[in-house]
């Protein structure tokens, strides 16, 4: 394995480990739960806005697997200060290259560490797991 992906996996486990936005917030938001029911992961999701329409913070809770749970605390940590339609650039972004099947890498300016995730998309079956969060984030922004 590369000196890349090495710091790659170790980013995941860091990010699965100790969670970037882990904990739902009492005041109402944006909220979306969704299940993969493929392996069981889950994800509750809040999107919380400043008052300029910005995004404050995403807050989440979830159970699975490493995957599931890095890509939402790396997606939390992206979306901060993000206006929603640069969130919307970035869930499509993430999603074309999460569907290549490993043929377009994650756009590492617009997605940062999120790129991280790029060598997911080699695997059909963990496309779900790395998609869960982004799935519900997009779904509560058009509950909003």
């Amino acid at each position: 394995m590369s000196d890349l992906q090495n710091l790659y996996q170790e980013l995941i486990l860091d990010h699965s480990r100790t969670p970037h936005g882990f904990g739902l917030r009492g005041e109402i938001a944006a909220q979306s739960h969704q299940v993969n029911p493929t392996c069981g992961d889950e994800v509750t999701l809040q999107v919380h806005r400043a008052g300029d329409g910005s995004i404050e913070a995403i807050a989440w809770e979830g159970h699975g697997c490493a995957i599931s749970q890095a890509s939402a605390s790396l997606l939390a940590e992206l979306a901060e200060g993000l206006t929603v339609e640069e969130l919307e650039i970035r869930i499509a972004s993430f999603r074309e290259a999460m569907r290549s099947r490993g043929k377009i890498e994650p756009d590492e300016e617009l997605l940062g560490d999120v790129a991280a995730l790029g060598g997911v998309s080699r695997y059909v079956a963990r496309v779900k797991c790395a998609m869960l969060a982004w799935v519900a984030v997009e779904d509560a922004l058009h509950k909003a």
